[in-house]
């Protein structure tokens, strides 16, 4: 937390309360270590304040959040605690209220923020054809060409290069894996989001599939020394092109850093599905993009390590794609062939590009 200047918190308090306030005390609240087991651990440093409101006698206290494990790694962790905590406090009988939440800016003043309803994001507009079109272009049957080759390994490159950047705090590590199986977004929100039974997609399935990610939590969470610089959704609606293999990416999501094998399967699993929308196996164009892109990381890297790591990443990446509700009119016969391949994939103690064919039947 920056340094809580008295001449800051006043004007801030002034501006909450709407009136004149002089601040008297700043008290440092600690967890009192009673007999027992003493509560050594903390996630916060609470500070009273005591201050003057035009001429009574108040009291608060200021609750901050330390950067730390726990998911408190990120700021935006931390924020998201403090805006709930708002809203929560004050909707819960006899609990303590909420005063205001707020920030600190980099010169130390406190900001309110307590009358957001929602935040939004402002990025700038940048022009390009999505990947996608390109990926399109292959599945209605146009020649596979040296333009799509050399974007194809420019993309590569690009992976390579950012993987290449070392992440500076193994646990995080650990809170990527454990979010791939749990946040709402990846393996058990997606399952949450199928409307069961579907076909040949149960509860029993699902679970299955769960269950064999939670054991690849444990084979991998450990690997902390594999941490890596990562964009985190490296999928062709996020890759926007212009002139032959000048692009700007899209959409970076789910924290700065993490496994390579995320980036890797998540456009390498778009071939796949391209693919076996087009002809029901791995083959032709989609095939050679597949294979090369493997090839090329592998040998630009040295990573042959990632192959294993890969397989809960594809099960994430294939439950999306199988999903009804993000492909709503994908035929029947995908959907099994992308089932097989997660239940194949997960079950392989590594991932090998050139079996792909043969694990797309076993379901």
């Amino acid at each position: 937390m920056p340094e809580l200047s008295r001449e800051r918190l006043e004007r801030y308090l002034t501006t909450l309360f709407h009136a004149p306030v002089a601040v008297t005390a700043l008290v440092p609240l600690r967890e009192s270590k009673a007999s027992g087991a003493a509560k050594e651990y903390g996630y916060g440093h609470p500070v009273k304040v005591e201050f003057i409101v035009g001429t009574s006698l108040r009291a608060a206290v200021l609750e901050t959040t330390s950067p730390g494990p726990f998911g408190h790694e990120h700021m935006a962790d931390r924020a998201r605690m403090m805006l709930w905590d708002h809203g929560a406090y004050n909707a819960l009988p006899n609990h303590v209220r909420s005063l205001d939440v707020g920030a600190f800016d980099r010169e130390g003043n406190l900001l309110s923020v307590a009358n957001a309803e929602e935040f939004f994001l402002l990025v700038e507009h940048v022009e390009g054809a999505a990947y996608i079109l390109d990926i399109a272009r292959l599945q209605e049957g146009a020649p596979l060409c040296d333009l799509d080759l050399a974007r194809a390994d420019a993309l590569c490159d690009y992976l390579v290069g950012i993987h290449s950047v070392r992440g500076p705090d193994p646990g995080l590590y650990v809170r990527k894996i454990r979010e791939l199986l749990g946040d709402g977004e990846c393996v058990m929100g997606v399952c949450d989001g199928y409307h069961l039974p579907r076909g040949f997609i149960t509860a029993a399935l699902l679970e299955e599939i769960e269950r064999r990610c939670v054991t690849w939590r444990w084979r991998l969470k450990n690997r902390t020394d594999r941490l890596r610089q990562v964009h985190g959704d490296f999928h062709p609606f996020n890759i926007l092109f212009r002139e032959r293999t000048d692009f700007t990416v899209l959409d970076r999501s789910r924290g700065e850093w993490g496994e390579p094998a995320d980036d890797v399967t998540a456009l390498t699993g778009n071939y796949l599905f391209a693919s076996l929308q087009s002809t029901g196996r791995l083959e032709g164009p989609f095939e050679t993009l597949f294979r090369r892109f493997w090839d090329r990381y592998i040998e630009r890297t040295g990573d042959a390590e990632i192959l294993e790591a890969a397989a809960p990443f594809f099960a994430f990446r294939c439950l999306v794609m199988a999903s009804p509700v993000w492909y709503p009119s994908l035929d029947a016969s995908v959907r099994r062939m992308l089932f097989s391949f997660i239940l194949s994939v997960l079950d392989a103690p590594r991932f090998s590009p050139d079996r792909v064919n043969g694990w797309l039947d076993a379901l």
